[in-house]
């Protein structure tokens, strides 16, 4: 929990687009002094620049958050601008999707990678500092897939389910050793994000053997693309996570969306039994078209 964000540090990584991109602004004109931090290095300046062309401080900084030493470099470029980071929200994510029976190697680690040892990397690199000084508050983005699976979604599912179980495991560490470190995880449901797009950004290393270049995902990924441009505004989301922070509260699901479904899950898992295929997660945008 922080009730005054006035004067305070943040550090929001994915902050180039989306979700990561409202909340760097929302921060600023919150009057927290930002470091802002993505992989994209045009569109993260023009974060910066949105931010300080509206009266606000902050910094951007190109990182890798699949990366240690990338994202230890965030964490000593935060201290020599500004100090100890007050807020930290992992944010930066991809989608890597497909069923297994087409699936190499490579958009496991990519995914992985990003979703879960972005975020491992950066409690890692930030909680210490919180620690010491006993306050701060750390944001996990996870999903309602931390909470459901679809298939040909694995491993974007699996990421963010352990994005869930960190971010659980973080908040009874703090509690238990009174720490005064928050932790909310957010669980968005569908929201106006380029996350869709996000084979644009998958280094070489990553690409499936033989591959030319980025996926192209075709029509399928238009339609998807259009579906979620209609979805809840990252403002909205931005304003959420703010109000969270300030609440010290836990969860935070974007909407209700999923809940039907989150419930039926757990039902079967209270009840031992062995699951019915259930609509896809798109569906919820899609309906029964």
């Amino acid at each position: 929990m922080i009730d005054d964000l006035d004067g305070r540090v943040a550090v929001v990584t994915g902050a180039a687009s989306g979700i990561g991109r409202a909340l760097a602004v929302r921060c600023a004109a919150e009057g927290m002094r930002v470091v802002a931090a993505d992989v994209e290095e045009p569109p993260l300046t023009d974060t910066v620049t949105t931010i300080s062309e509206a009266g606000g401080t902050a910094i951007g900084q190109v990182c890798d958050v699949s990366d240690w030493d990338a994202v230890d470099a965030l964490r000593a470029a935060t201290a020599d601008a500004f100090g100890t980071a007050d807020l930290v929200v992992n944010n930066a994510g991809v989608s890597g999707t497909g069923p297994f029976g087409t699936l190499d190697l490579a958009p496991w680690r990519w995914t992985l990678g990003v979703n879960l040892w972005g975020v491992i990397h950066g409690i890692t690199a930030f909680l210490p500092g919180m620690v010491e000084r006993g306050s701060g508050h750390i944001v996990n983005t996870a999903s309602i897939a931390g909470h459901l699976t679809s298939p040909s979604m694995g491993p974007y599912n699996a990421s963010k389910h352990a994005v869930v179980a960190i971010s659980e495991t973080l908040h009874e560490e703090m509690l238990q050793g009174s720490t005064g470190v928050g932790v909310t995880c957010l669980c968005p449901g569908f929201v106006a994000t380029n996350i869709v797009d996000s084979e644009r950004n998958r280094p070489e290393e990553h690409l499936p053997p033989g591959s030319p270049g980025p996926v192209d995902l075709g029509e399928a990924a238009a339609a998807v693309r259009d579906a979620y441009a209609a979805q809840l505004d990252p403002d909205v989301v931005a304003g959420q996570v703010v109000d969270a922070v300030r609440a010290g509260d836990f969860w935070l699901f974007t909407d209700h969306s999923a809940d039907e479904m989150i419930r039926e899950r757990h039902a079967d898992i209270e009840a031992r039994r062995t699951p019915d295929p259930r609509p896809h997660l798109l569906e919820l945008m899609f309906g029964d078209s």
